[in-house]
């Protein structure tokens, strides 16, 4: 009897303002919790936020509609991916840039360095391979 039971269980189907609740709600930062989506997030703000996204797509709103009405009311910190412009666009590129000139800096120093050969060895002279002689021989007992 109780193996019956899953075949005559209904299926449930998700809402679909609440399934895009929940997609609006992950692309927003939580403005009181340290990096937290607001989908989340259990903070009473980040519940008024999930609430206002279900009522404005119940208005019938698009998506850029009610994200740019977050973005008028709180900034652009509210983006989990802020849009790269303005002054953030070095903090963005600087490291890039920094890398390619290092690396480049490199690459040539390196193959400049590896196209001069190197000085002969000059010859050791006679004391100076007694002194190995006698170094051996010191390691060898």
């Amino acid at each position: 009897m109780f193996t019956a039971a899953p075949v005559f269980a209904a299926q449930v189907k998700e809402d679909p303002i609440e399934a895009e609740t929940l997609a609006i709600a992950k692309t927003l930062r939580c403005a009181v919790c340290q990096n937290q989506p607001v989908a989340e997030s259990n903070s009473d703000l980040a519940r008024d936020m999930r609430a206002i996204i279900r009522e404005q797509l119940k208005a019938g709103k698009s998506r850029d509609e009610i994200v740019k009405y977050f973005v008028d009311r709180y900034g652009n910190y509210v983006l989990l991916k802020p849009p790269v412009t303005g002054p953030g666009t070095i903090v963005w590129l600087g490291p890039l840039a920094l890398l390619t000139v290092v690396g480049t800096s490199g690459f040539f120093f390196l193959r400049r360095r590896l196209r001069v050969p190197l000085p002969p060895v000059p010859p050791l002279s006679e004391k100076d391979k007694e002194r190995v002689r006698d170094a051996r021989k010191e390691d060898d007992q």
